[in-house]
């Protein structure tokens, strides 16, 4: 991948040393340094043959999805997925991710016994807490998650969970885990459900006509994207840039697939 972001170049060309496996990841995840030139940096490694098959993704092609949603993220502006490379690795071709050191005590989700969401917060729906009781889920009403559920929504994203957001200490907010993303079929399924059926932001609406264009037949994007996802993909994404523009909404649960991933964190 040519890039000129130099986290990316180091992932990339970098020499790749294993120190652990990540195992709480339901594919094989490995923790790692990459070094190059005098830099090193910590990073995520999932190798393609520790992708767990699934039934509504072709085998072998969850890395390249996660790289995808990297370079759909970056033609955004927003930055919201860390650098994300496919190159060979101890255990063959793999997705290297940069490592994002988190702020533990920024609040995005939270459980609380009320029938509304507090200022400042948005309703997700009720969950079951045990002892036949149920609280609110909700999320922070935080314009980076706003961004966030516009990405999810053009690059169908089928597994937003809360264990999927690492907001860092200087105040920027990472989605990470984008395997099951670019599906033709509408797999959208997040948390981040607050803002449905709400009108757009101006900005979000701006990002979008660029990626209208950057997404068209020889657009730059639609150049990145071809040797990581399929065409009929590439047209999919299209196709969801272009309804999100026509409704002027943020997206609404559908009735065809589970709304909210499980579990939720």
């Amino acid at each position: 991948m040519t890039t000129a972001d130099p986290a990316a170049v180091l992932l990339a060309e970098g020499e790749l040393t294993v120190r652990g496996r990540i195992r709480e990841a339901s594919n094989a995840a490995l923790y790692c340094t990459v070094t190059h030139e005098g830099r090193e940096a910590a990073c995520v490694y999932k190798p393609v043959a520790g992708e767990r098959p699934l039934w509504d993704f072709p085998d072998g092609t969850l890395a390249g999805r996660e790289v995808a949603a990297y370079l759909v993220s970056e033609a955004t502006g927003w930055g919201l997925v860390p650098p994300t490379v496919l190159r060979d690795g101890p255990h063959g071709e793999g997705m290297c991710q940069l490592w994002i050191e988190t702020a533990p005590d920024t609040e995005l989700l939270a459980l609380v016994d009320r029938e509304e969401p507090a200022p400042g917060w948005k309703a997700i729906g009720f969950a079951e807490v045990g002892e036949g009781r149920t609280a609110l889920l909700v999320h922070a009403d935080d314009a980076r998650l706003r961004r966030l559920a516009v990405l999810d929504a053009v690059i169908n994203n089928a597994d937003r969970k809360g264990g999927h957001l690492l907001p860092t200490r200087d105040g920027r907010l990472h989605g990470i885990d984008h395997g099951v993303t670019f599906n033709v079929e509408d797999k959208l399924r997040t948390l981040l459900w607050g803002w449905a059926g709400e009108p757009l932001t101006g900005e979000a609406r701006e990002v979008l006509e660029a990626l209208g264009k950057a997404l068209a037949e020889g657009g730059p994007l639609a150049a990145s994207l071809a040797p990581l996802i399929t065409p009929a993909e590439i047209e999919a994404t299209r196709a969801r840039v272009a309804s999100l523009l026509t409704s002027g909404t943020h997206p609404e649960p559908g009735g065809d697939w589970p709304a909210i991933p499980w579990p939720p964190v």
